[in-house]
């Protein structure tokens, strides 16, 4: 993925991991690795093997942001908006769409554009020391990378709209308290716990968990009775696979299930 592996990829018990790798900027994002995370992300859609995705990043950072260093002097206004339309949200919208659930493990500072793609992951396991940092405001921007929409629907408006407006941050308690984060563990911890939740997710029941996956995005826009019918055809495909089969079977036996 790239000449400058700016992207690690590696799988693991049904895991694929995609770690970014730019360490002496804290992981900030550039064109490569746009490319890469694209390239990862459809190397584990495409791979049987794979049922769930972890994005992390190396040593002691999620993903700074956007590349500053990427925009000229002149001309940052129509860089920012190609940037926008040919990479960020085709990147954020493959996160949401992608058939299999992703779990980011926010091992250190993820701010701005990298705290949006952790947003708009399925699961956020953060470190004790991790901080996420709604930075744009700080220079003049507005969130992007669908901030705007992740973040009000995680922490409600208010609260979306005090760290927007203000560039705040949160350390990683307040973050799992305000909701934001699904769970903290020592920092030490991190590569171990995102796996092994990655990993039950990865034995869990696959048609089934891809059927949740839609569904939550969109009841997000959806009515009631839009999403009864959603759940009337998602479930008569659940209830047709083998799964469903051997859960039920596990559940009389009083043992483990063991999905296809």
């Amino acid at each position: 993925m790239g000449n400058e592996a700016t992207v690690l990829y590696s799988v693991h018990d049904g895991v694929a991991t995609l770690t970014l790798n730019r360490p002496e900027v804290y992981h900030a994002l550039n064109a490569q690795m746009h490319a890469d995370l694209m390239a990862g992300l459809a190397r584990a859609e495409d791979d049987p093997s794979v049922r769930a995705v972890i994005l992390t990043g190396t040593d002691q950072a999620f993903c700074s942001g956007q590349d500053l260093r990427e925009f000229p002097t002149e001309g940052t206004v129509e860089m920012i908006g190609e940037r926008l339309r040919d990479s960020y949200n085709p990147l954020v919208r493959k996160l949401q769409t992608l058939p299999k659930p992703i779990l980011a493990a926010i091992n250190g500072v993820a701010a701005g554009a990298g705290l949006s793609l952790a947003l708009a992951c399925d699961l956020r396991l953060a470190g004790q020391q991790a901080r996420l940092v709604v930075a744009f405001a700080r220079i003049g921007l507005i969130p992007d990378c669908g901030m705007l929409y992740t973040l009000p629907h995680l922490i409600g408006h208010a609260r979306a709209f005090e760290l927007a407006a203000l560039g705040g941050e949160l350390d990683a308690t307040t973050a799992m308290a305000w909701g934001m984060v699904n769970r903290v563990v020592p920092d030490d911890e991190v590569p171990t716990a995102a796996q092994a939740l990655a990993a039950q997710l990865a034995h869990g029941p696959a048609t089934a968990i891809r059927l949740i996956k839609a569904g939550l995005a969109e009841s997000r826009h959806a009515s009631l009775d839009a999403m009864l019918d959603y759940e009337l055809h998602a479930q008569q495909i659940a209830g047709a696979h083998p799964d469903f089969r051997e859960g039920v079977a596990a559940f009389v036996q009083k043992r483990a299930a063991r999905f296809h």
